[in-house]
């Protein structure tokens, strides 16, 4: 860690619209269809990157998670084209049914994750990985067994976060990859706290950037990005059955290579809905100042908040997110 605790940045509570950002365009792929088949299509876009051995950072979900991406869609794109694949996770911060790797096995089996291979990856212990150009961190935490993999599909339920605002690939690589003890503490504590979740607001979402900083450099080109855009509550998947009711509509499914392009197009789908819609989702992203995590990963320059929005439903047409909305109806339950 660095010697001086730096000063976090400002912002995180103000949405940034698009026409008041600049720099280079990234592709970011949309599909509405919520469903295997989707997932697959989508896949297809950005699937040529990975190579060798195979990590999928998916969020399994506390038991009976209700909200979680549905097994059957990873099941069918696992055994379709990504044979040899493995789950990967790492144990949680907090205590639960994924707390220590014999529990959080058991939890996989009762949440079926269990037609491949799921890697808990700090299982074994833990391994630091350099954080090129932060401020809070010169290296992570990681669960030890990430530097065995080749290439990550980072598979990310968009959703709310009782810390982040909102979960999306940043979220899902920045916690999800730092081990259960030491990364996830960096990222959450400061050192002699008595609360071990005192880091908040701006200062949380640069941490938990930089975390994912740590990851996406280490695979390089080969990484992609897919968020799912569906049962969007306002509570995280760690929240398990207690998670807040979905009121946000459905949407699709978004892909890109860029992190920072695919996470700050969900969000502008968010925002692109109409106030009813999106209140809740929004309330949360702003009152976390979750928006930090976006203007942060594109001064460690992770990536671009520009992007077109190609719609593969439609023979790869650009859109706009308020096109991608147009025809979202009231969430109801499947």
């Amino acid at each position: 860690m660095s010697k001086q605790k730096p000063v976090p940045g400002t912002g995180g509570d103000h949405y940034i619209p698009y026409t008041e950002r600049s720099g280079e365009k990234s592709a970011v792929y949309f599909t509405k269809e919520l469903s295997a088949e989707g997932l697959r299509r989508i896949f297809s876009r950005v699937g040529g990157r990975l190579t060798g051995k195979v990590a999928i950072k998916l969020h399994t979900g506390e038991p009976h998670g209700p909200n979680i991406i549905p097994r059957p869609w990873v099941e069918t794109l696992v055994k379709q084209e990504l044979s040899g694949a493995s789950i990967v996770e790492t144990n949680t911060y907090y205590e639960g049914g994924r707390y220590e790797t014999a529990q959080h096995l058991e939890t996989l089996k009762v949440n079926g994750w269990t037609f491949c291979p799921v890697d808990i990856m700090d299982a074994e212990g833990t391994v630091s990985l350099p954080v090129k150009g932060g401020k809070w961190f010169t290296e992570m935490s990681m669960g030890k067994d990430l530097i065995n993999y080749d290439s990550m599909f980072v598979l990310t339920h968009f959703k709310g976060h009782s810390k982040g605002g909102f979960g999306g690939s940043n979220k899902n690589i920045g916690i999800g990859c730092a081990d259960g003890r030491i990364g996830k503490a960096m990222i959450h504590t400061t050192p002699g706290s008595d609360d071990m979740w005192d880091i908040s607001n701006e200062e949380f979402m640069e941490r938990m950037t930089e975390s994912a900083k740590a990851v996406a450099d280490h695979f390089g080109e080969h990484i992609i990005y897919i968020n799912v855009m569906r049962n969007m509550s306002v509570s995280c998947d760690c929240e398990g059955t207690a998670a807040e009711p979905v009121v946000t509509p459905n949407v699709g499914i978004l892909a890109s290579t860029d992190i920072l392009a695919v996470d700050q197009a969900c969000v502008d789908l968010v925002y692109a809905m109409k106030e009813d819609d999106r209140h809740a989702l929004v309330e949360r992203m702003e009152s976390r100042h979750g928006l930090r995590q976006l203007t942060y990963m594109k001064e460690l320059q992770m990536g671009h908040d520009c992007y077109q929005l190609i719609d593969i439903d439609q023979a790869d047409k650009e859109i706009t997110p308020e096109e991608a909305i147009r025809d979202v109806v009231p969430f109801t339950a499947e």
